[in-house]
């Protein structure tokens, strides 16, 4: 089923298709599975061919994961002004795995260019008046990957209005769902609202085949999905997340999709695995070989001398000349290890450089590809990248938590909506946070920083918990 035909028949126009055929290169990278690059033929003589596969660094896939560890690990944390606000928020977040989810989405992320969030409620019951009553409902999060994600109207890289598609297999029978959220000027003001329909994938059919309401709630996964949502917020309830890096993989300038951490490195990517797969050919065919005479094959008896399975021994012809070239002939291949070790580091060099690691990021010898761990400065390429990185990731996990309190306050929950969000990153992996933490802490011994800040900074709490927990006065300094 291709949805752009399905979009195009609905009149709803998006990013090219194009575009998303270049996720799909990327996501093969990422997997290891590339077309025309992995498997490929090897001619080996008259007009025959062998199937080869290529072996893989698998960089694309490493890079990844790095960059996601870096952004979103155990180690951040979101705070809110108001606890109980926070801890509400907490325990949606907790609910929904999204400290392992939100990981694995940001290497998602990686690859691919661009995620979403969509939390949403589930669970509820309402009255007549379509009111949820309270201690009903409960928060989900969605996580959309970018092949799924299509913009329909945006401006200035934020997309304003956007569609989502979630694949379900029922009774071995393929399913779309296309949820649309769009922001209309309904009879209680203009509000985001949420569409979905069900498309039935049917072979022949290039949009597939559109269920009806009551078609679709006949299958599970369908079965409490409604036609039609008014949030009654001007805000969307999606949040879209995406490298900060330029889209230059699009014509259209304006596209608001992100492209993968190494979309500008594939010649990079291509060259490393070329020369690992010549670097372990190099082993395979430099193995060593002993040619033996005829007569040493056997012993006395007439069995064999041999391990038929061992491919060192081979036999020489009956008209070997043993007299002059021995019973015995051992060949020793000069295997170029020096030569491969040095081009795969020196492409390593280029690739983490290229995707904003800096140079000497990863290492390759005779254990493999290793990761540089030293504390890595403030004027380092890998520090600047991992900051620029940051500064959409925290708008989003902000965006993130005000929806989550937006839905909490529809299911009856006395929450704060103007809750100061807080977002600290963990940059213990690129910061010498020890070296920093002591000199702060020398700052509060001498009175130039006052106790309830350096609690603030280094115990997450905000400055009224942190003025509550200290015990002295403000102005009192430490030994």
């Amino acid at each position: 089923m291709d949805i752009f035909s399905y979009f195009q028949k609905k009149g709803i126009d998006t990013v090219d298709k194009s575009f998303y055929r270049m996720i799909a290169v990327w996501e093969s990278w990422y997997k290891g599975k590339v077309r025309n690059f992995t498997f490929y033929r090897v001619y080996s003589g008259q007009g025959t061919y062998s199937r080869k596969q290529r072996k893989s660094l698998g960089m694309a896939k490493k890079l990844s994961e790095d960059i996601a560890d870096l952004l979103l690990n155990e180690r951040v944390r979101i705070t809110l002004s108001d606890e109980s606000t926070g801890a509400f928020v907490e325990k949606i977040l907790q609910q929904n795995h999204f400290l392992v989810l939100g990981n694995d989405y940001q290497e998602r992320k990686a690859y691919s260019g661009t995620v979403a969030y969509i939390p949403y409620l589930y669970d509820a019951e309402a009255d007549g008046e379509g009111r949820i009553l309270p201690g009903t409902g409960k928060i989900g999060i969605d996580y959309v990957s970018a092949a799924n994600i299509f913009p329909i109207s945006w401006s200035n890289g934020k997309v304003t209005e956007c569609a989502f598609t979630f694949q379900k297999t029922v009774a071995r029978k393929k399913y779309v769902q296309v949820q649309i959220h769009r922001l209309e000027e309904t009879e209680n003001g203009m509000q985001y609202v949420i569409e979905n329909c069900v498309l039935e994938c049917q072979q022949g059919s290039q949009e597939g085949k559109e269920l009806k309401e009551e078609e679709w709630k006949l299958l599970s996964p369908f079965r409490y999905l409604p036609a039609r949502i008014e949030t009654g917020s001007p805000e969307p309830q999606y949040v879209i997340d995406r490298l900060n890096i330029v889209n230059n993989a699009d014509e259209d300038e304006s596209n608001p999709m992100g492209i993968a951490i190494y979309a500008n490195a594939i010649d990079v990517l291509k060259k490393l695995d070329i020369e690992y797969d010549s670097y372990t050919n190099e082993f395979d065919l430099g193995r060593k070989r002993i040619f033996v005479a005829p007569e040493m094959v056997k012993n006395v008896d007439g069995s064999l001398a041999f391990d038929p399975e061992d491919a060192v021994f081979y036999q020489l012809p009956d008209n070997y000349d043993k007299d002059k070239e021995g019973l015995i002939k051992e060949i020793n291949m000069d295997l170029r290890a020096d030569e491969h070790s040095k081009a795969i580091n020196d492409d390593l060099n280029y690739l983490s450089l290229k995707c904003g690691f800096g140079t000497e990021r990863y290492k390759f010898d005779c254990s493999g590809v290793k990761t540089a761990t030293e504390v890595i400065s403030e004027n380092s390429d890998m520090y600047r990248m991992i900051k620029k990185h940051e500064v959409i990731l925290e708008d989003v996990l902000k965006e993130l938590v005000k929806i989550i309190i937006r839905l909490g306050i529809v299911l009856g929950n006395q929450l704060n909506p103007e809750a100061e969000v807080t977002i600290d990153f963990d940059d213990s992996i690129i910061e010498d946070k020890e070296a920093e933490r002591q000199s702060d802490r020398q700052d509060v011994a001498m009175g130039a920083m006052p106790l309830w800040e350096y609690r603030s900074k280094y115990y997450a709490e905000t400055e009224e918990q942190a003025k509550k927990n200290v015990q002295q006065p403000e102005e009192t300094v430490i030994e």
